[in-house]
């Protein structure tokens, strides 16, 4: 897997042939925001799904690191609320399952840092808490907001940190789970997590190999789960002002066409864990690397 960034997140989408639509069979419960999964030879799943309308693809935005991290729980020593995310991927033209794809996921924390730009502060210099091993204030050397429009947006990382950051494989029904937390938010862009899939390569013990590119996207949260997630800490402690589902320049409103999760949760307690599901469909011999 290779890939460089794509300029600002809020740069223009490009269309894309893509699927998605929500549903799930993982339940999660909260004793100590820990999940259960009902699982199958070994692998959570997602319910099967219909075809759905096409969306769009969007930018890969300027924090992305083809780092090969093989693993489904991508946590590390982040703290916030437990999130389960089941994919399912699809053929779009056929809707049968991708299997052995593989899946990148990568967010940035509870208060808007992104694991390899912690000298960057809240999505560059947002406004949030900075890291406590990480400079006060904004760096002099770094911008003080996203990468300029155009290409070339890119960012070389600044540390060796790698946290919320993952590939995992499709089983043979096009499933793959990921167990992170919620994210949070810095300036200029609503809650959301980035995602790829690469297909057409082979599995080795170094990871994934060769293959193509077939889709970069961004999943996104509804208003009401970022509200209840901001009276949480250590979301409540994240100072950038944020900007909402209906703001951003990025997600384009069609609700799960565009990429919005179903998410399941408490309502009187999100803190103990959600769970949020997405099918993604893509075209296996198309290239889509967001850039």
């Amino acid at each position: 897997m290779t890939g460089h960034q794509n300029a600002d997140e809020k740069g223009q989408l490009r269309r894309r042939t893509v699927l998605a639509a929500g549903g799930a069979t993982v339940t999660a419960v909260g004793v100590g925001g820990a999940f259960a999964v009902n699982a199958s030879a070994g692998e959570e799943r997602v319910a099967a799904d219909a075809c759905y309308k096409l969306t769009s693809e969007t930018t890969e935005g300027p924090y992305y690191i083809d780092a090969d991290k093989i693993r489904r729980d991508v946590t590390e020593d982040r703290e916030g609320i437990p999130l389960l995310l089941a994919l399912k991927v699809i053929d779009n033209e056929t809707c049968r399952p991708v299997r052995d794809a593989a899946v990148d996921i990568w967010h940035c924390d509870a208060v808007g840092v992104y694991s390899g730009y912690e000298g960057m502060g809240n999505g560059g210099g947002g406004g949030g808490p900075a890291p406590t091993d990480a400079p006060t204030g904004t760096p002099t050397d770094v911008p003080t907001g996203p990468p300029p429009g155009g290409g070339g947006g890119h960012q070389e990382p600044t540390d060796d940190t790698r946290y919320l950051r993952g590939t995992w494989r499709t089983d043979r029904h096009g499933h793959v789970t990921f167990r992170t937390v919620f994210p949070g938010w810095y300036r200029g862009r609503t809650v959301h997590i980035h995602v790829k899939v690469h297909v057409n390569g082979a599995w080795t013990d170094a990871g994934y190999e060769g293959g193509n590119t077939c889709h970069t996207g961004q999943f996104f949260f509804d208003e009401e789960s970022v509200l209840a997630s901001a009276a949480v800490e250590p979301y409540a402690s994240n100072a950038a002002e944020r900007t909402t589902l209906d703001e951003d320049t990025i997600y384009d409103g069609s609700g799960t066409q565009g990429g919005l999760l179903r998410l399941k949760y408490r309502k009187d307690d999100i803190a103990r864990g959600v769970r949020g599901s997405i099918t993604v469909g893509v075209d296996p011999e198309a290239t889509h690397d967001g850039l």
